[in-house]
């Protein structure tokens, strides 16, 4: 209801997040959601802006509880008193978090009563100081179309005392769970998962649809924490690859295959490329579980496989590339330069890194025709951007001078240091 003024409505829009001062994970908390859009609008375009006029942001209708991944951290504090949730900005100390904004409400209510158990089952947390105790952390995945759940706990040890009660006790208050897996990390690491995972309930994945296909969850697969999103990310990713059934496609850092498989649809071909071998495996059995079968999937470096490619005079009309926050490499853009495919769709995580490599590109023929940011995650500062860029000279034949431009490197890392 507004005030006779109008003047606290907006104010009243802003959900304050009582755990805001000692967590520090949303960068963007207590600001309105639309001036966060404004925001991260403003900074892809000033970073943008020698190369393409962007296109809108995409937002979110309700940008609260999105986040399908869930993780926190267990420790005790005082004389026993367990406590879970993430680590303080700069600190391996845990702030205590009963709700969190941006987390799926069931993920965090499963972690709630796990915090509830452990008293009466004799399961400690774990003390990174003295190695001593059972649990580290606990991992909650949630099937955005599904809605399956893969509960996994994280543990010192592979033995979980009374484990088929302390499942049935959970499912009692949460019976929508379809798997509980133990995961063991019994290193001195600030690694999350181990490598080990022992099934102790259901299938020990689960899965979700994502753009008319299926994938599999595992819990070490790589999956979109925002589906929501993803799906309007990728859905835009396709349409810039301007697909008529008839191109071959590389899609690199294919992960578990989700793009690729997505694009196959519509493609002759494509060829997706991935060095972790865990991932490969995944988009693999994702492929079948679809039934499509003009996809091949390669453990490779990408870079080195488009090298591969162009000594042997073959060509690829389409690269889609969804690199880290770290953008790609020297190594990377030379070898699409050198393969030369008429269309680059590239799909980034970080705006900064983004226009360097966009830099690279266009100084080697490569035009960048539209970019469209999305916020994959509001309340934090990130924003997704999805860029076309088309090849002026599609000449695969022809010498290219791959040495770094670093006067169009420091032009571009000068313009950062004006968007704060």
């Amino acid at each position: 209801m507004e005030t006779k003024n109008g003047k606290n409505t907006k104010k009243r829009n802003v959900q304050m997040c009582p755990y805001a001062k000692k967590c520090g994970g949303c960068d963007y908390q207590g600001i309105e959601y639309k001036r966060q859009l404004k925001m991260k609008q403003e900074n892809v375009e000033k970073l943008l802006k020698p190369f393409v006029k962007v296109s809108p942001i995409v937002g979110m209708d309700n940008p609260y509880h999105y986040r399908h991944k869930v993780h926190a951290v267990f420790d005790c504090i005082g004389r026993g008193e367990v406590v879970a949730g993430v680590y303080k900005k700069n600190s391996h100390d845990v702030v205590d978090i009963e709700s969190c904004q941006i987390e799926d409400e069931e993920a965090d209510a499963i972690i709630r009563d796990i915090k509830g158990l452990l008293k009466s089952f004799r399961i400690k947390t774990y003390d990174e100081d003295t190695g001593y105790g059972l649990l580290r952390h606990v991992m909650v995945r949630k099937g955005y179309h599904t809605g399956q759940i893969m509960v996994i706990l994280v543990l010192a040890s592979p033995i979980l005392p009374s484990k088929n009660n302390f499942v049935k006790a959970l499912r009692k208050n949460h019976p929508d769970i379809s798997t509980v897996v133990i995961n063991v990390n019994d290193k001195k690491t600030s690694m999350v998962l181990g490598e080990r995972n022992i099934t102790i309930y259901g299938k020990g994945f689960i899965e979700d649809k994502l753009c008319g296909c299926t994938f599999r969850i595992s819990p070490n697969s790589f999956y979109q924490v925002n589906p929501a999103q993803t799906e309007q990310l990728y859905a835009k990713a396709i349409a810039c690859a301007k697909l008529t059934g008839e191109e071959k496609v590389i899609d690199a850092y294919c992960g578990t295959g989700t793009i690729g498989l997505i694009a196959a649809k519509s493609a002759k071909e494509v060829y997706g490329v991935e060095l972790n071998k865990g991932a490969i495996k995944d988009a693999i059995t994702n492929a079948k579980r679809n039934d499509i079968k003009n996809i091949c999937f390669i453990n490779e470096d990408a870079g080195k496989y488009m090298v591969s490619m162009a000594e042997k005079k073959e060509y690829a009309d389409v690269v889609i590339m969804d690199p880290p926050r770290s953008g790609s490499d020297e190594a990377f853009l030379s070898a699409v330069v050198k393969l030369s495919p008429k269309r680059v769709v590239y799909v980034s995580c970080n705006p900064k890194t983004l226009a360097r490599d966009l830099a690279y590109l266009v100084k080697r023929g490569y035009k960048v025709m539209e970019a469209t940011p999305f916020d994959m995650f509001p309340m934090t500062e990130h924003v997704e951007t999805v860029c076309l860029l088309s090849n002026r000279k599609p000449k695969p034949d022809t010498h290219v001078d791959l040495t770094l431009d670093m006067e169009d490197y420091y032009r571009i890392k000068d313009q950062e240091k004006t968007v704060k």
